[in-house]
């Protein structure tokens, strides 16, 4: 393993490639996860909303009837995780070969098309692959091959992830979140990144950063403004990142929250009233954080 990290340090080129193959291959995976987690989600929800019917709702449980409610649940297969089962194309049926699932190369030799009969794939596949890729190389460039750099590399998946499904269904995971929560939290007890004192109270000054908004716009409109998951992300980066980082973290998100709500508004008509998932512009800016907050924040202070 010494000999492995002595001769990443000499060839900085080669640690950077090695970390966009492998991270590209991992955004192969996180494609499964941004579509099917959601589905496990929602399933476990249906199965608990019909267990608490049959039981305290009985009458209720008999007048829609067993089948129906579990018709409900959706057309998947019984068996449906995360690793099973194998992928298929979802109009023929066919499975996907391993060679035709290779990161952004299988979507390109393919032409975006099944191998079997022709449908279209979604060009999202090889675009999160390819942007993890980009991502992960951009976090071996900075770090190096360092402890920072793998912890900062599953963070970035996780990013990945969520943000993708806040995209697709306004929400953010607490699988998701919560570990990686209680992860900058462990990986802080040596200061790896920041004091664990530090950590401590950015991850409860991160949460109550937007709590507090939260309750206050609520009392003034009468609406929700943002999910409970938001609350949870900015702790999440309170743990990794520490206090420090949260006003910086807060501005861009904001900042890019508003000019993507604006051209969204502009250029495909979206209506105000519309609710715009705000977690993705969170994790970006927390990604930013993570690799340039430091130089942003004494670029900042510089200018005064």
């Amino acid at each position: 393993m010494t000999e492995f990290i002595s001769l990443m340090s000499q060839y900085p080129w080669l640690f950077i490639l090695l970390a966009f193959i492998f991270s590209a291959t991992i955004g192969s995976f996180l494609n499964v996860v941004i579509h099917r987690l959601p589905v496990m989600m929602k399933r476990e929800w249906q199965q608990e909303c019909n267990a608490y019917l049959e039981e305290y709702q009985p009458e209720l449980f008999k007048k829609l009837g067993k089948a129906n409610l579990e018709k409900t649940i959706d057309s998947y297969p019984e068996r449906y995780n995360l690793i099973m089962p194998a992928s298929t194309c979802p109009k023929c049926g066919i499975g996907i070969k391993p060679w035709h699932n290779v990161p952004v190369l299988g979507w390109v030799v393919l032409g975006g098309k099944c191998a079997s009969c022709k449908a279209p794939i979604a060009s999202r596949y090889p675009i999160v692959e390819a942007f993890t890729g980009i991502t992960v190389a951009a976090v071996a460039w900075h770090f190096g091959p360092t402890w920072q750099f793998a912890t900062a590399s599953l963070l970035t998946f996780g990013l990945i992830a969520m943000s993708g499904i806040d995209l697709d269904e306004m929400l953010l995971p607490d699988s998701l979140t919560l570990p990686l929560l209680w992860l900058g939290l462990l990986i802080n007890y040596h200061g790896l990144f920041i004091s664990l004192e530090d950590a401590l109270i950015g991850a409860v000054a991160g949460y109550l950063s937007l709590w507090s908004v939260y309750w206050l716009f609520k009392l003034v409109t009468g609406k929700e403004g943002m999910g409970f998951g938001d609350f949870k992300l900015m702790a999440l980066f309170g743990a990794w990142l520490g206090w420090q980082m949260l006003p910086l973290i807060i501005l861009l998100s904001s900042l890019v929250g508003a000019v993507v709500g604006i051209l969204m508004m502009v250029w495909k008509s979206h209506k105000r009233e519309n609710p715009i998932p705000f977690g993705p512009y969170i994790a970006a800016a927390g990604w930013i954080a993570l690799l340039w907050g430091n130089d942003i924040v004494n670029w900042y202070l510089s200018t005064l």
